[in-house]
């Protein structure tokens, strides 16, 4: 009987692996992870209508990460924007993230669309066609994220020109496998 709840229990490690290396590859498959989730939401029947809402997380912004400012080539007195957000699709929040971005590189349309609504980053930035350079991606959480995060990533984005605009550490739930 041990042996028959043994391999009970590795097949569903094994399928699970397998979905978080699924969710990696779609996230990988386009600069913005909203895009990303969108197709993943509906691929899995998650919801009625696909759409991925970014829904603030009260409280301060964390220190800044300590190399922050030099990856996002500006200096210590450069204005920063700071999202700290869940990204949800139906019922399911997706994801957790902390965003820093360049606010001066943003019109200001986008600048107030970032501060007041629950538009995703990517959704809000879309025109600027940034592109995604994803820096660490790990099975589990980095520092920061809540308990239960089955898959991390800290990304940057840049312009078309090179130049970066954000840097994200996004932290992908157990409901964004779960069936």
């Amino acid at each position: 009987m041990t042996l028959i709840a043994s391999a009970g229990l590795v097949t569903a490690c094994a399928a699970q692996h397998e979905d978080i290396a699924a969710l990696e590859r779609t996230l990988g498959s386009t600069p913005s992870a909203t895009r990303a989730l969108e197709a993943w939401c509906a691929a899995r029947g998650f919801a009625e209508q696909p759409v991925v809402i970014a829904r603030r997380i009260a409280g301060d912004a964390p220190r800044e990460p300590s190399d922050l400012r030099a990856r996002l080539g500006i200096g210590a007195d450069a204005p920063l924007g700071y999202r700290h957000v869940e990204l949800a699709c139906g019922s399911r929040v997706l994801s957790v993230a902390h965003n820093w971005y360049r606010r001066d590189l943003l019109d200001p349309a986008m600048n107030q669309a970032l501060d007041g609504s629950d538009a995703p980053f990517g959704k809000v930035v879309g025109p600027l066609r940034f592109s995604r350079e994803t820096l660490d991606s790990r099975h589990g959480g980095e520092p920061g994220c809540p308990a239960g995060t089955v898959l991390s990533q800290i990304a940057l984005l840049r312009l078309p020109g090179g130049q970066p605009l954000a840097l994200v550490t996004e932290c992908y739930t157990r409901a964004a496998i779960e069936r």
